[in-house]
């Protein structure tokens, strides 16, 4: 049976499978099937999207699917990711829908899907819809003409989550502060600009005039060449990027230097420890995250929990610890007290706060946390063996992680999405991260080919 959910809900290329109207259509009806009095006490769906040109193709597949089976649908336009699980939650509905590709091209597209409550669906969920789409057995028959659900296009969603937003930092003001933001050309276009400019902060705008072809383009969290050139030219505080979904943000400075997200996960961590809102002195961070930011936390008295590879299981932790904070260093950072997921915008009013707050260059106020050098090797591979299995690997792993000791690190483990390899050393010693790395991926091919 073909798998339709992925890591971070259905993606792939616009008009081909899955990504097609016809699935979405399945999807709508499935989603209208699951949660239809399902204990949600709602038959709303919030549905937002970015600003991909095929977006308005699986809105409107979605939307009719849902209606068919007697849901009510608010569609509210091009929107962030962490807007419409916020929404979700604000409008009482019993799913919220966000259309969007995230960082990938404008060529591609994508379902997330959020509980009644804001929080991604958990897996066993996600199988269900899975099995009511691939199973092809949904019908709506049993949906009379009048009970058949209504589409609205909620013309005030944006002012609810630009309040909210500016909210989480008491709507402080940021009079006096020269921000670049670039929005990747991306969900948070109109109102990420808004949002600054109305807590008083100067905003020059990058990346803010979507055509439906060129989100991501050469802009954005990937992308910081743009804003660290405007950020130069231009004499601001902080340059800001979020990617084509808004949920990451990354930062350069004052002088143009992009500022590793470790640190400002450190940052942020130490913060909400000096004010008494880091739960049970906790953060949550992937396997990724670099040994120095461990280290600056251990000196802190803070506990880094570290889980696989993505945001979702940050989350996943943070909820089962009851913790507040935590995030990747790709720039997923996630406050639980205000969102339920990853929010750039949010994110980057706490840092532009404290920028303010302690008239301090971002790069300044996150030196603590030091940087370890790094490096990271894709390696193809001939077979997926495990790696448990590989007798040589693990000796030069064993070998390896005597060498380094507390000062540094090695990962090694399979992509997820493709036929290679992935080797990460970490150490204080450059040349000694360049020494390893070839030695296991020498290991490693010997041995997988």
């Amino acid at each position: 049976m073909a798998k339709l959910f992925g890591t971070d809900g259905v993606r792939g290329r616009a008009n081909t499978y899955p990504i097609t109207p016809e699935v979405a259509l399945q999807i709508g009806k499935a989603i209208g099937h699951l949660f239809e009095g399902a204990g949600y006490g709602s038959k709303r769906a919030v549905i937002g999207k970015d600003t991909r040109l095929s977006g308005y193709m699986l809105e409107s597949a979605l939307t009719i699917g849902m209606v068919s089976m007697g849901m009510d649908v608010y569609l509210v336009g091009p929107m962030p990711t962490p807007a419409v699980a916020h929404l979700t939650r604000s409008m009482a509905a019993a799913v919220g829908v966000m259309i969007t590709a995230s960082h990938n091209p404008a060529d591609d597209n994508g379902i997330k899907i959020f509980n009644f409550d804001g929080f991604k669906l958990r897996d066993e969920v996600e199988e269900r819809l899975e099995g009511l789409v691939l199973g092809g057995e949904i019908t709506s028959r049993h949906i009379s003409f009048n009970q058949i659900g209504k589409a609205h296009r909620i013309e005030d969603a944006r002012g609810r989550y630009i309040e909210f937003a500016k909210s989480t930092i008491g709507n402080y003001s940021l009079a006096g502060m020269k921000l670049v933001l670039d929005c990747g050309n991306g969900a948070a276009y109109f109102l990420g600009p808004l949002i600054f400019r109305e807590l008083g902060a100067e905003v020059v705008r990058v990346g803010c005039e979507p055509d439906g072809y060129n989100i991501n383009q050469q802009c954005g969290a990937l992308h910081l060449e743009q804003v660290q050139q405007k950020v130069r030219e231009t004499g601001a505080h902080l340059g800001i990027a979020l990617d084509g979904d808004a949920d990451r943000v990354m930062f350069c400075d004052s002088d143009g230097s992009v500022v590793n997200g470790n640190r400002v996960i450190g940052l942020l961590a130490a913060e909400l420890q000096r004010q008494g809102r880091l739960r049970e002195q906790t953060i949550a961070v992937t396997v990724m995250s670099n040994v120095g930011l461990h280290k600056a936390m251990a000196e802190r008295g803070i506990r880094v929990l570290t889980t696989p590879v993505g945001d979702r299981h940050v989350i996943d932790a943070l909820r089962e610890g009851g913790y507040a904070f935590g995030g990747e260093d790709s720039g997923h950072l996630v406050f639980m007290d205000h969102a339920t997921t990853g929010d750039g915008i949010i994110s980057a009013l706490q840092v532009v706060r404290m920028v303010k707050e302690r008239q301090t260059p971002l790069r300044e106020l996150c030196a603590f946390v030091p940087i370890f050098p790094n490096k990271l090797l894709n390696m193809p591979v001939g077979a997926r063996r495990p790696l448990e299995e590989l007798a040589q690997l693990q000796a030069v792993l064993r070998e390896c992680s005597t060498a380094l000791g507390s000062e540094g690190r090695h990962l090694v483990r399979y992509s997820g999405t493709e036929q290679k390899l992935r080797i990460m050393v970490e150490a204080n010693d450059a040349a000694a991260v360049e020494h390893w790395v070839s030695r296991i991926a020498a290991v490693a091919k010997a041995e997988l080919g």
